[in-house]
């Protein structure tokens, strides 16, 4: 757990110091995007990596929190901190309304379903013209405000984003290294196993999924204040395929996992802008050729190949001598 401890502070003592190196530009934004993808990378990971149980809708969560939050300041004046809270306890509710039927299927019948879920929300995203704006968009949501300071710019934005992503991964890392997550890896590994040694197996399933919809629908929120507008087109199929991605790319079950992937995913689209209408294509070769050469995801699979490569360089030593 010291390890942990260590692990955690180096990572927030960078994310103090980065905006200090890089003095704002365009790179502070896309900064921005990668704590809130590490959010729902990290969200996703406790259901996937931790669980076990796939979720190919998770766009949807994301996406009712950030038209949530944005309907409510935007159309209604609300409070945008009231209007997080209701955002997140609408994510949380609707996974605990959808969790109990869904979460009874495995395998490609628990994904078709969630696949399915995502669909639905997005239709209503598109079609709710008098409430969502349709694929027009919303737009007029207001910032998030701390007293006289409005988070306005992307320094700022990335420091506020960045506290709810090092709450998020302190809360998980937490989370993973409890009773709970300890359950949740015996489910993971064998659901009749655990249901053996007394794990109630079904409303487990249930409380994480609510638990990975509220921190979706609280990272949505977050998006929608600090973008200020919102399209459909941002919480479709392909954004739940990218989160899948990058847990599957960090590795599944690992908290520090799901923010490399976050990274690396978040950052690989400025660098392959010239693919753009085949983002769905590479993220989908990605899964395939992780799947295939490093099914540990970075975290293990690098070090790994360190180690083999130090292993050989030995051998071949010690065959030379």
């Amino acid at each position: 757990m010291k390890r942990e401890i260590v692990k955690f502070l180096i990572l927030a003592l960078l994310v103090l110091v980065v905006p200090l190196l890089l003095k704002g530009g365009y790179l502070m934004n896309v900064l921005v995007f990668v704590g809130i993808n590490t959010m729902l990378a990290v969200a996703l990971n406790l259901l996937l990596g931790f669980a076990g149980q796939i979720s190919l809708g998770h766009a949807a969560f994301f996406g009712i929190g950030a038209y949530c939050s944005g309907i409510l300041t935007a159309t209604f004046g609300l409070n945008p901190w009231h209007a997080m809270a209701v955002a997140a306890c609408a994510g949380t509710v609707l996974a605990f309304v959808v969790g109990f039927p869904i979460l009874k299927l495995k395998g490609h019948y628990l994904a078709m379903a969630t696949l399915g879920l995502g669909i639905i929300v997005y239709i209503v995203f598109n079609e709710a013209v008098n409430l969502t704006g349709g694929p027009s968009g919303l737009s007029g949501i207001p910032n998030l405000s701390v007293g006289k300071t409005v988070f306005d710019s992307d320094t700022k934005n990335y420091y506020l984003i960045w506290g709810f992503t090092l709450a998020t991964i302190l809360l998980s890392l937490n989370l993973a290294h409890s009773r709970i997550g300890r359950a949740l890896r015996a489910i993971h590994d064998s659901e009749v196993a655990a249901r053996v040694m007394g794990v109630n197996a079904r409303l487990l399933k249930v409380r994480i999924f609510a638990l990975s919809a509220f921190i979706s629908a609280v990272a949505g929120s977050l998006y929608a204040h600090t973008m200020t507008f919102l399209s459909p087109a941002s919480f479709g199929f392909n954004f739940s395929v990218e989160l899948v991605t990058m847990v599957v790319i960090g590795g599944l079950g690992s908290i520090y996992g799901s923010l490399f992937g976050a990274v690396l995913l978040t950052l690989l689209p400025e660098m392959l802008r010239t693919f753009q209408d085949y983002d769905i294509v590479v993220y989908g070769l990605i899964l395939i050729l992780m799947t295939m050469f490093m099914p540990g995801g970075l975290v293990r699979g690098i070090p790994a190949m360190i180690g083999a490569v130090s292993a050989r360089r030995g051998n071949g030593g010690n065959e030379h001598a």
